[in-house]
């Protein structure tokens, strides 16, 4: 039971360390229109600028 609450309390500890994914600028291939977006927005676009730290794609 001791184990099984350490590697409980281990796991944990690695999950709060995580960070936020970076945010991107965005670009259409088609039309140019950019978008700010953490992950592709799908085919079709390619990343023009990043990473910034939040949804505004600002430093």
């Amino acid at each position: 039971m001791k184990r099984l609450l350490c590697a409980i309390l281990v796991t944990l500890s690695f999950a709060a360390q995580a960070e936020p994914a970076p945010w991107y600028w965005w670009a259409s291939k088609a039309t140019g229109q950019q978008v700010c977006s953490q992950s592709s927005p799908g085919e079709g676009w390619t990343r023009a600028g990043g990473p910034f730290r939040d949804s505004r794609c600002g430093r």
